[in-house]
């Protein structure tokens, strides 16, 4: 599980601190300020509790990226709870919203993000399958297999090198014989490489 990483502390920390979760969310929601975004975000994580997960996922598409990635690490520190919620947001418009998702998703060690996950190999957007890919190659799952080997065919070099590897972390002869029909076919050296290393 990623760890909710505390950033540093912006002027006005202690109130947002004692505005309770009340204030972490309207500190969240309405300061102007990145830094107390972002503050406000990782006392929610510490926090833990259930009614801090909306604020949190709206903040995956903060206009700053430290906000994002504050609130992404604050989802996966809330664990089990967080699961249903981030899978409803894998379904979200935004595709920077599935992207946050299933990387929070991906940072949480329970079979329930198996599902959620898997389906977003199939997202029309690459940036999304890459990381539904890096989250399933943690878990290793071998459910993930069959959709993974589709992804060797992605249009995405990224998204193909990413595959390799989560199929590398699965393992067994079904993989190989799919890394070895790959190999053939792939013309990116990169992914190549990567392919080569996984057969090992």
């Amino acid at each position: 599980m990623a760890e909710n990483i505390a950033p540093q502390k912006p002027e006005g920390a202690e109130d947002i601190e004692k505005g309770g979760l009340e204030g972490m969310v309207k500190a969240l929601r309405n300061s102007t300020d990145p830094q107390v975004r972002q503050y406000a975000a990782y006392l929610l994580g510490e926090a833990k509790n259930p009614r801090a997960i909306q604020p949190l996922i709206e903040a995956l598409v903060d206009f700053d990226k430290s906000v994002r990635e504050q609130a992404t690490l604050a989802l996966s520190s809330i664990g089990k709870a967080a699961i249903e919620p981030l899978a409803a947001a894998m379904k979200e418009k935004k595709w920077e919203t599935r992207y946050r998702a299933a990387e929070a998703l991906g940072n949480i060690a329970d079979e329930k993000v198996i599902k959620p996950l898997i389906a977003a190999l199939k997202d029309n957007r690459d940036h999304v399958r890459y990381m539904a890919a890096k989250g399933l190659r943690e878990l290793g799952d071998s459910d993930a297999l069959e959709p993974m080997i589709i992804l060797l065919k992605d249009e995405n070099k990224y998204v193909r090198i990413m595959a390799v590897r989560a199929l590398g972390a699965i393992g067994g002869k079904k993989v190989n014989a799919a890394l070895a029909r790959a190999l053939e076919t792939e013309d990116n050296e990169k992914v190549k490489e990567t392919i080569i290393e996984a057969m090992k």
